[in-house]
């Protein structure tokens, strides 16, 4: 496969990633909201609950769209290796929103408003974004997907 191919098959994949991550990132962010400003959840709590709720569509879209020819793994495994890494990624993301919002409010001087809660919420799912997609394309969707039994392989 030559240079060119790579890149132009990467660029696809990290095009349909970003499509259901983005709908995964506006189920998490309208759950989050719902939890904090809604039924006065405590900010991690949400963090974690709303990440969890998102996951469900994040595996379901990347399992069977995005990473679709992709999966070494026998279904099990992928699905542990699944978890385990949502929940170090949701983890991650729940610090760094912890983090940020202990830093927000020591630099405004009063408790972190709305904005600020979500500019750091926003903040901490770009880099958890980037840390996910590495993670699954080389951990959990790794190699290429074997054929069903008594499938033959495509000529082509």
């Amino acid at each position: 496969m030559s240079q060119h191919a790579r890149w132009r098959r990467l660029a696809g994949l990290g095009a349909r990633f970003l499509t259901v991550g983005a709908v995964s990132t506006l189920i998490e962010i309208a759950v989050f909201n719902l939890l904090v400003f809604a039924f006065d959840v405590d900010l991690v709590m949400a963090k974690i609950v709303a990440s969890l709720v998102a996951l469900v569509n994040a595996y379901l879209g990347n399992r069977e769209w995005t990473f679709r020819d992709r999966g070494g793994h026998s279904r099990g495994v992928e699905l542990t290796l699944f978890v385990i890494v949502n929940a170090a990624c949701t983890a991650l993301g729940a610090l760094i929103v912890w983090a940020g919002v202990a830093v927000a409010t020591l630099l405004l001087g009063r408790e972190a408003g709305p904005v600020a809660v979500n500019a750091v919420n926003l903040g901490s799912i770009a880099i958890v974004v980037l840390v996910r997609f590495l993670l699954y394309h080389f951990v959990v969707f790794r190699g290429a997907r074997r054929p069903k039994p008594g499938a033959t392989a495509d000529a082509t």
